[in-house]
């Protein structure tokens, strides 16, 4: 019996020894790290071991004090920090808090001093004059992370006994956090940047077995000469697998300062294909258009939606090949001729360069009011276009903007106000069409606050008045009746109050009559019913 437990014992699995990061993450205690979100992210899950991680990190002491941080805006160099997740020496309370985040969330962290700094036996020391005693907020930004490559060229013993050489033919790649080179070399590359040569020391201890070292043999220590050549970027654009960006060809610049976020003038050359059997091209720039590039505005509705996501996170020169599906490429745009409904697709994208917007610091009042004038006009063209999304984001642009921009006379301050006002109800007519109709009303006392008279504003908040809340739970109105009703209301109430909507206020009747002709005509006099089955229908859907 006993030589059968210890045979038993024998073939038990061993468990895995615990790493030196999941020693340090038995320290936390309860309210030790606590996050708050700031801004949501992207994606469903977040970065994890071996992935390299970009992003920006600004502390602050709890009474709001700026300790220390990486942007600009704040006295730092503008350059994000990169790291290579459970590879790079880490903060604990970082180490804990960043794989709980997702791409582009930016979220607060309140750190106990066991979490930063203050731990035993902290990897990193802390910076002259830290408060590494004091309770600290960190604010973090996850700009980015994904699996990494590099380049490896030799290995050579102490004695300069030549392991293995890449220096001729193709060089080595390798991916991190896949255990394909030795646990010490990953870990130093990890803290390399493109480019940069280095001789990097690996003690036997660190010598694991990988692909790239099979046999690990006697050795006291190994130096590895590495040339960081680039790294290939392959990005989730939605987290589900679907729309997938890989980098072919680096770009100019640093990621992802350089790339073109916001909405700009836009230079590219593609190539688009047709996922099926055949593979087939169905438009290249450089064939089909005379080998000039696509010219276009991003934030304006004029390529499919997964295209200008992934052209928005290219640097200028880079060359990306996108696998895009159908409702993100051409069954939510338009369609070429040669293009099936449903098709996948996949574009291969060099961005040959983008002019930013205009900046509006040091532009006079007309100046600024013109700027502002243009880009409303787009919100109204894509509003028409029935692309709400960006029309409202258009409007929101401007009155970001409007929040540095001071009017130097009464004259200017009218001229302000009244587009202010008219930004808003354009946001929430936006707001309307896309079924929000709380934040409509919201959006709409804004401009009430200061001038509750105010005829348009009021026009534009009885559209979803909770009012007809009451009606629709009765059962006595369809969305479109509701919608009929309130018109024909506010638009006699504007004329009688404001003669100067008159026109606004009989365009609308005369829409309503309209309206009203065709759904008689298509449903003759029986109105009851179509609205009883417009209810059910709604009610399915939950839009009522």
């Amino acid at each position: 019996m006993a030589a059968n437990e210890d045979a038993a014992q024998d073939f038990a699995p061993k468990k895995k020894p615990p790493s030196e990061d999941e020693k340090r993450k038995k320290k936390i205690v309860p309210g030790s790290l606590m996050k708050a979100l700031m801004r949501p992210g992207g994606g469903d899950s977040g970065p994890s071991d071996g992935d390299q991680i970009i992003y920006h990190c600004t502390i602050r002491t709890l009474d709001g004090v700026l300790v220390e941080s990486t942007r600009s805006d704040y006295g730092g160099k503008g350059t994000p920090i990169r790291h290579v997740l459970g590879k790079s020496k880490m903060l604990l309370g970082l180490l804990e808090g960043i794989p709980t985040m997702l791409k582009g969330e930016v979220a607060m962290f309140k750190m106990k001093p066991q979490l930063h700094y203050g731990e035993d036996d902290c990897p990193i020391s802390a910076p002259d004059g830290f408060p590494k005693d004091d309770e600290l907020h960190f604010e973090i930004e996850l700009i980015e992370f994904f699996k990494a490559k590099a380049r490896m060229i030799s290995a050579k013993t102490v004695t300069g006994k030549l392991i293995m050489s890449h220096t001729e033919g193709e060089p080595y790649f390798f991916t991190f956090g896949k255990s394909e080179i030795p646990k010490g070399l990953e870990m130093a590359i990890g803290a390399m940047v493109r480019e940069e040569k280095a001789v990097i020391y690996v003690t036997s201890q660190y010598l694991t077995e990988s692909p790239l070292m099979p046999v690990i043999e006697d050795y006291d220590e190994v130096h590895f000469e590495v040339e960081l050549v680039h790294f290939i970027q392959v990005r989730d654009m939605l987290g589900d697998g679907r729309l997938i960006k890989r980098r072919i060809r680096d770009g100019k610049g640093d990621f992802p300062m350089d790339c073109p976020l916001h909405d700009s003038l836009l230079r590219v050359h593609y190539k688009g294909t047709v996922l099926n059997e055949e593979k087939r091209v169905f438009y290249d720039t450089r064939v089909d258009n005379d080998g000039q590039p696509l010219e276009f505005c991003s934030g304006e509705g004029l390529v499919p939606e997964g295209f200008e996501m992934c052209v928005r996170l290219m640097l200028p020169g880079e060359i990306a090949l996108v696998t895009c599906p159908p409702d993100y490429a051409y069954d939510k745009f338009p369609r070429p001729l040669n293009v099936p409904e449903g098709a996948h697709i996949q574009w291969e994208i060099e961005l040959l360069g983008f002019e930013m917007p205009k900046d509006w610091t040091g532009l006079d009042f007309k100046s600024i009011m013109n700027e502002a004038e243009n880009i409303r006009n787009t919100g109204n063209r894509l509003f028409k276009e029935g692309k709400y999304e960006l029309a409202k984001v258009k409007y929101e642009k401007v009155l970001r903007e409007f929040n540095h921009v001071n009017p130097q006379d009464d004259e200017e301050g009218k001229v302000f106000v009244d587009t202010r006002n008219l930004l808003h109800l354009n946001v929430a007519a936006c707001l309307l069409k896309l079924g929000e109709c709380r934040k409509s009303i919201e959006t709409c006392n804004k401009v009430l606050e200061a001038n509750p008279a105010h005829v348009k504003g009021l026009y534009r908040r009885g559209m979803p008045t909770w009012l007809w809340e009451i009606l629709k739970k009765q059962g006595l109105i369809s969305k479109w009746y509701k919608s009929a009703c309130l018109t024909c209301l506010a638009s006699k109430v504007m004329m009688k109050v404001d003669k100067s909507t008159e026109s606004d206020a009989t365009a609308a009747l005369q829409k309503l009559k309209q309206k009203e002709q065709e759904v008689e005509k298509k449903l003759g006099n029986n109105l009851k019913g179509y609205l009883t089955k417009s209810l059910e229908k709604l009610q399915k859907l939950k839009l009522m």
